[in-house]
């Protein structure tokens, strides 16, 4: 009895009581800025972990590469200046996430994806809104475009802003064409991104972060799509590439027709079906008779396996029996 009780005593004092640090890391709470972007520790790491990756759809990037060499050259003609686009990183996140890491002041624009009825969010900083501003406008070359904070932007601004957006929509839908058919449509233009939102906080999107240089001056493009969004076409861009083929290889698909018409396929010519009772089939015997209820002139059905294709009328040519097509078979619905 005395040594049990003396086990008793040595478990409870052996537990282990966690500290305050102890319970954040578990939680994932408590890291600093720094370490919390390179890596996600205890419960925050588990919720994160069913994040889906860009990666799993291939024709994706292929798409944004097209798009950023689409928009240098409308860029150039609309400003008649070198301009450079770059695609820096495709990254997946939530949307809350990304709200979060806007830098103020931006500008959001929404845009509807008609044909798959649901929205995406493009943004753009300040840099780049004074930048475009001050080339069109006619600023010297060689000079940082000028910044003033703490005022809203002008309808000359917000107009020269439209028409890039709608440049760069038109680009986008272009950079769609060889997976399919959209058509991105320009919505409205917020200035608070609380106003920009277009799913919940917890749904993941995928964000394209763009790059704009011209000569000193450029700035940045976030081009945000939600998982929501490319659902109608997520089977698209799920298929793999061979360079910019966008999934189809033509010599494959040539060889494969060419194999198919050569293919042999057996195919019946069926005179009449009828049905019959199981006693009847079993008092069958030697010069019995199966009356069809079939007459002479009745067209006679062909089939390759179960599926019918044409009907004829049978015939006599010298010593074989032969079909006329008369038309394709009419389907059983």
């Amino acid at each position: 009895m005395t040594d049990n009780n003396y086990n008793s005593e040595n478990d409870i004092t052996d537990s282990k009581v966690l500290n305050q640090d102890e319970i954040d890391s578990l939680l994932g709470y408590g890291i600093d800025d720094e370490s919390s972007l390179q890596q996600q520790n205890g419960v925050q790491a588990i919720l994160s972990s069913n994040m889906v990756s860009y990666e799993r759809l291939p024709m994706l990037e292929i798409v944004f590469d097209r798009l950023i060499r689409l928009m240098a050259t409308s860029l150039r003609n609309f400003t008649q200046d070198n301009v450079e686009v770059s695609l820096d990183s495709i990254e997946s996140m939530r949307f809350g996430e990304y709200i979060d890491s806007l830098t103020l002041p931006t500008l959001l624009n929404v845009f509807k994806a008609d044909e798959w009825d649901n929205y995406g969010l493009m943004s753009l900083d300040s840099s780049l809104i004074y930048s475009m501003v001050d080339v069109l406008l006619g600023g010297r070359r060689g000079t940082a475009a000028m910044r003033i904070e703490g005022r809203p932007y002008t309808t000359i601004e917000l107009n020269i802003v439209k028409e890039i957006i709608q440049l760069i929509l038109s680009d986008l839908s272009t950079a769609f064409d060889p997976i399919t058919s959209v058509g991105f449509i320009f919505d409205r233009l917020e200035t608070n991104p609380r106003f920009a939102t277009i799913t919940r906080m917890s749904n993941a999107v995928i964000v394209a972060h763009l790059r704009v240089d011209m000569e000193d001056r450029g700035g940045r493009i976030d081009l945000m799509l939600p998982y929501a969004t490319l659902e109608p076409v997520r089977e698209l861009l799920l298929q793999m590439f061979m360079g910019e083929r966008f999934g189809r290889d033509t010599i494959w698909e040539n060889h494969l027709m060419s194999q198919l018409w050569e293919t042999d396929v057996e195919i019946k010519a069926v005179i009449k079906e009828t049905e019959a009772r199981l006693s009847d089939i079993s008092a069958w015997q030697k010069g019995s008779f199966l009356p069809l209820e079939i007459t002479p002139c009745e067209n006679i059905s062909i089939f390759c396996g179960d599926v019918p294709l044409f009907q004829g009328s049978m015939g006599r040519k010298e010593d074989t029996v032969v079909i006329k097509i008369e038309g394709k078979a009419e389907k059983n619905d």
